[in-house]
């Protein structure tokens, strides 16, 4: 299991923070900032001072890196960086800091995700005038704004092509609720029934609300620095063993979309990862996989090789995803259940399977983890590996 990528293993995780996950956190947003990086340092065994570098990513919702840093009293701030772009960017962002790591720009590398995306910007809410992308204009008459509406012509395509029934996609959804409700801080614990699955609102036909991520007010954080100061300050670093961001023309934009828009992020960046990490699919033993939307994940599972198109069906049925099967997959709940903090909460899980304390939802012997993020026929791929 060579890497091709200079910066593998060079960096490693050392400490998670997060906070309460809510519809209304009552704060602002560089307070929910603030929190979770103090929490996130404080499960690293360091000081503020210890941080020479920061990290975030936003869609125009979250607090700039130098307004956390000053806030936080840092006395040197080496590197620091804003990316705009959402869920795409929360498993390409562990690369970015371990690249910065292993060129020596900082030391301490300090990555995290704030906003009130429930109570404050909402997703896909929409304003008069051109809009933020100068296309908008032209989609918003005829309802094809926001991306619920985008992915639920996506999600139309691939039922209809897979034989997809409501009864698999409901069985998925009530998977995924079961692992949450042995979650403390996810935000729906209560044990879901597909008959509740099936009466739930649809929003965008075939997406009922079950069927789409939460919005959430929360924040997390994940501090990085070498693999080898990780040694000597924790027992149970977690190496970033690869990282790549990529895309093509699908999904993303319909008008723009080529020959199958069902095509999303992973069917470019499945291969990426691979080749990067120099690793197989069956050397991955947790996946904590992008599910904004439940069709999503099954998506993800055929472009990651751990079924073919034909089998997505029974896949939902096999137990396979389980936290007992030989795919376990996002443990937490989700983006479905646990909370949406645009796909990082999904990255906190996967540290925490590693280090051997995520409590009652433990997969035995976690020595390896994928986690992608997700922005239509655009995204990242990340694999993080035990010391």
């Amino acid at each position: 299991m060579t890497s091709r990528q200079p910066f593998s293993r060079q960096a490693a995780i050392i400490g998670v923070g997060y906070t309460t996950f809510s519809r209304e956190s009552g704060r602002t947003v560089l307070e929910l900032a603030l929190e979770a990086v103090t929490r996130a340092l404080a499960d690293a065994g360091l000081e503020r001072q210890s941080v020479d570098g920061l990290i975030s990513y936003h869609m125009s919702d979250s607090v700039p890196v130098t307004t956390v840093a000053r806030t936080l009293g840092l006395p040197r701030l080496a590197w620091h960086n804003d990316i705009a772009g959402g869920g795409s960017q929360c498993a390409s962002i562990l690369g970015d800091a371990a690249m910065v790591i292993s060129a020596g720009l900082a030391e301490t590398v300090v990555i995290y995700r704030a906003l009130n995306g429930r109570s404050g910007i909402r997703m896909g809410q929409i304003a008069l005038g051109s809009g933020d992308d100068h296309e908008a204009e032209f989609l918003t008459p005829f309802g094809f704004r926001g991306p619920v509406n985008l992915m639920a012509l996506v999600a139309q395509r691939y039922a209809a092509e897979r034989e997809l029934t409501e009864d698999d996609t409901a069985e998925l959804v009530v998977q995924q609720r079961a692992k949450a409700v042995q979650n403390p801080k996810a935000l729906l614990r209560a044990p879901l029934t597909c008959q509740e699955y099936l009466d739930s609102p649809m929003i965008a036909s075939p997406l009922r609300r079950l069927d789409c991520c939460l919005e959430t007010d929360g924040a997390c954080a994940l501090v990085v620095t070498s693999a080898a100061r990780a040694r000597s300050l924790i027992d149970s670093p977690v190496l970033i063993h690869a990282a790549v961001r990529g895309g093509a023309p699908g999904c993303t934009a319909m008008d723009k979309a080529g020959a199958n828009p069902t095509r999303i992020f992973s069917h470019t960046v499945a291969p990426m990862i691979f080749e990067a990490a120099g690793m197989k699919p069956g050397d991955i033993n947790l996946l904590q996989l992008y599910d904004a939307y439940s069709y999503l994940l099954l998506n993800q599972l055929e472009d990651f090789g751990y079924c073919r198109a034909g089998e997505v069906g029974d896949i939902i049925h096999s137990g396979r995803l389980a936290r007992d099967g030989d795919l376990p997959t996002n443990l937490n709940g989700g983006l479905l259940s646990e909370g949406y903090v645009h796909g990082l909460n999904n990255v906190v899980e996967a540290v925490e399977q590693l280090q051997g304390r995520a409590g009652d939802r433990q997969v035995q012997n976690a020595a390896s983890a994928l986690c992608t993020g997700f922005g239509g026929s655009v995204g990242s791929a990340a694999i993080l590996t035990r010391e």
